[in-house]
């Protein structure tokens, strides 16, 4: 008998974005880091978001699972944090709240850049 084995090569992500002055903080998950943050930042100035009217589109920290139940599970543990302790949080990972977008997506602001599935 053939044994068929399935892999779980997803990695989904928790992350914590700011704004240009790091006075907002805003904790999400997502399996595409990447495009996230382009929807964020394409989001901008829209009010109807809460990183829209924020302008919360800069990436401080982030931390990658196999499992989303874990990622959700982690998503809500850090949004129940105070400020203090979600800042120490970044600071363990990215001591200058260095913004960390460029270094993921490579180029930072995107050119070209689409919500998943729409066309702008």
């Amino acid at each position: 008998m053939k044994r068929i084995m399935f892999y779980n090569n997803r990695q989904y992500y928790v992350y914590i974005l700011t704004n240009y002055k790091k006075t907002v903080l805003y904790t999400g998950v997502t399996n595409n880091l990447e495009q996230r943050l382009v929807e964020h930042y394409l989001d901008k100035g829209n009010f109807r978001t809460f990183t829209g009217k924020y302008n919360c589109f800069y990436l401080v920290f982030y931390e990658c699972t196999q499992y989303i139940n874990n990622a959700i599970a982690r998503e809500k543990e850090i949004k129940g944090w105070s400020r203090k302790k979600k800042e120490e949080l970044i600071k363990s990972f990215n001591p200058s709240w260095k913004f960390l977008n460029h270094e993921v997506l490579g180029e930072w602001p995107p050119t070209n850049a689409t919500h998943r599935g729409t066309a702008y």
